[in-house]
């Protein structure tokens, strides 16, 4: 996917919270996404996104995630290392909380195929 006309959009402290996506070519009416890509609310106007994402900031960082078609190593839940223009590094949430070698996985950025969801947490 092309991102070349995203807006970054940053809070005070220059942190990127998300990015603007023009839905028209005046950037009249953008698509907020999320840090991940991910849409982040109904299409609106330039001022609205902007407000949308720096009030949703980055705690989608801190969740788990789990990974659609995952492989058996990588089916629990899972901890997002790192997100850059070159991928989303994820690993084993649980061996990571313990301080254990767990195997790493980069999903394509932007995750406009949501390869990446929420973990769903048990019973």
């Amino acid at each position: 996917m092309d991102t070349s006309a995203w807006i970054a959009v940053t809070r005070e402290d220059g942190e990127t919270v998300g990015y603007l996506e023009p839905v028209t070519p005046d950037y009249d009416v953008v698509q907020p996404r999320s840090v991940l890509g991910h849409v982040a609310g109904e299409p609106c106007n330039y001022l609205a996104g902007e407000d949308l994402l720096c009030e949703r900031g980055i705690s989608e960082l801190m969740q788990q995630w789990q990974l659609k078609d995952a492989p058996g190593a990588l089916s629990g839940p899972l901890a997002i290392l790192e997100v850059s223009p070159h991928g989303i590094v994820v690993a084993d949430a649980l061996l990571l909380k313990a301080l254990a070698p767990s195997e790493k996985v980069t999903v394509s950025w932007p995750d406009v195929e949501h390869c990446l969801e929420p973990a769903v947490s048990g019973p």
